[in-house]
């Protein structure tokens, strides 16, 4: 992580700079940015409330405003296909990634940039704005998601930089029980700060942190926990990420490279250039109302030219907001809760997100057929996790639950993962091995960490 701690000491050279420049005979020429917060303004109030909103643009950045995770996790497994001429989408695509992909390192770094950045505006806050005790959640919040999204997608055996003497520090590569503690721990110490208060951020707060840990929960395989952690989150919930109304502000990038520039297409398991893909989900060809997908009049190709475009429509605008914790995912917890403990209000629950009004972003589904209950252990099981794969497209969470069914239910990679033993149709070349990313090459100027412990799920 050392990164992180050139980007403090930067901070403080600026401000040494600064101090010998005071007395300089420019400075009656010289203009204040009122957009700019000076390092040494950063101790106030406003320089938390400063730190904050930087925090929430990178946790923008590490989902939806940027080639996140939530783009090459979702290309490693079956959400997207790539329709482009970069090498690192391309491997991805492939399931055979290399720890020297700058788009994967980029992610990565976007993630943990937000943890910190995060970390670094709740402490101010604490110490400056302590009564900003929904902010202060809202940061809690989103450093938990970072840590559940890095281990979620990425390998086994990550270094998260040690936060607990107040800068960040390099440390050694943890397991993923002990980074999905990790975010867990961050959801708790966002439901203290936001503690019984009843204004609509504590309210999103309180709620978005409960989805969180119940994911968490999930991940960790304490299933009734999960699913008590979230029965008490409302049908009206989402905690959603929203845009400027003009474009080229901040675009939702989900838009921007799968619709704008076409980098990406929908993967679906009938492939669009031939063959089957196993284990993908039909997400084209289903035509199920929770991924839209739709052909563009006069662009029958993505942005190679050569490989045909489906396009999305979860997200189908520059300004479409993304949620990142709803009633939705919250229900989809309670299901799994409900199954693993045998309680057939499993598919109830499915059902009545199906019954709807659902929403996902802009979308609203409702009147969808009614499940039947397939009958044995292994087929309620695949069904859950097919109805979450159209429920959560493009939101981060598919790679983490293919992982999850090899880890906790018993699956083996070959019955999960796309193309699994297969051949790639665009690239008419076998599909890699890889069930997850791997830690960036980058990372290994950190003396602590050797890599990977393992690249299993």
């Amino acid at each position: 992580m050392n990164r992180y701690i050139a980007t403090y000491r930067a901070v403080a050279l600026a401000a040494a700079v600064a101090a010998l420049t005071a007395c300089s005979r420019d400075r009656l020429l010289g203009v204040t940015d009122p957009d700019i917060i000076a390092p040494d303004n950063l101790n106030s109030a406003d320089g938390a409330e400063g730190m904050r909103v930087g925090a929430i643009k990178v946790f923008k950045y590490m989902t939806a405003l940027d080639e996140s995770s939530w783009f090459y996790g979702g290309l490693l497994v079956d959400e997207w296909k790539s329709a482009d001429t970069f090498t690192q989408r391309d491997e991805t695509d492939q399931r055979n990634v290399t720890e020297q992909n700058s788009l994967v390192t980029v992610a990565y770094r976007q993630i943990h940039r937000t943890r910190i950045q995060a970390y670094a505006a709740a402490k101010a806050l604490q110490t400056y704005s302590p009564n900003a005790r929904a902010r202060i959640g809202e940061m809690f919040f989103v450093k938990g998601y970072a840590e559940l999204q890095s281990a979620l997608d990425f390998c086994n055996g990550q270094p998260y930089a040690n936060l607990s003497t107040g800068t960040p520090d390099i440390a050694a590569a943890i397991d993923g029980p002990t980074a999905f503690n990790i975010a867990l721990a961050s959801f708790d110490s966002a439901l203290v700060a936001v503690g019984t208060g009843a204004d609509s951020i504590s309210t999103r707060v309180r709620y978005a942190a409960q989805v969180g840990r119940g994911r968490a929960l999930l991940a960790l395989g304490k299933l009734p926990e999960a699913g008590a952690a979230v029965d008490k989150v409302p049908a009206t919930f989402t905690f959603n990420l929203t845009w400027p109304g003009s474009q080229g502000i901040e675009d939702n990038l989900i838009w921007g490279l799968s619709i704008s520039a076409r980098r990406y297409t929908v993967q679906d398991s009938a492939d669009s250039q031939g063959g089957r893909i196993v284990n993908a989900m039909p997400f084209v060809s289903a035509k199920d109302p929770r991924v839209p997908v739709s052909k563009r009049t006069g662009v029958p190709f993505g942005f190679d030219g050569v490989t045909p475009y489906d396009q999305q429509g979860v997200f189908p605008a520059f300004n479409s907001p993304v949620p990142v914790a709803n009633y939705v995912d919250a229900q989809l917890i309670l299901a799994e809760s409900q199954l693993a403990a045998g309680n057939a209000a499993w598919l109830t629950t499915l059902n009545a997100l199906r019954a709807g009004p659902s929403n996902i972003g802009a979308l609203t589904i409702s009147g969808m057929p009614p499940l039947t209950d397939p009958g044995s252990t292994t087929a309620r099981q695949q069904l859950l996790f097919r109805e979450r794969a159209f429920w959560t497209f493009g939101r981060g969470q598919r790679l983490g639950d293919l992982r999850r069914m090899i880890r906790l239910y018993g699956f083996t990679a070959a019955q999960v993962f796309p193309g699994e033993g297969g051949l790639n149709p665009r690239k008419n070349a076998q599909y890699g091995p890889d069930l997850n990313l791997p830690v960036p090459q980058a990372e290994r100027n950190n003396q602590l960490y050797t890599g990977c412990i393992d690249r299993k799920a």
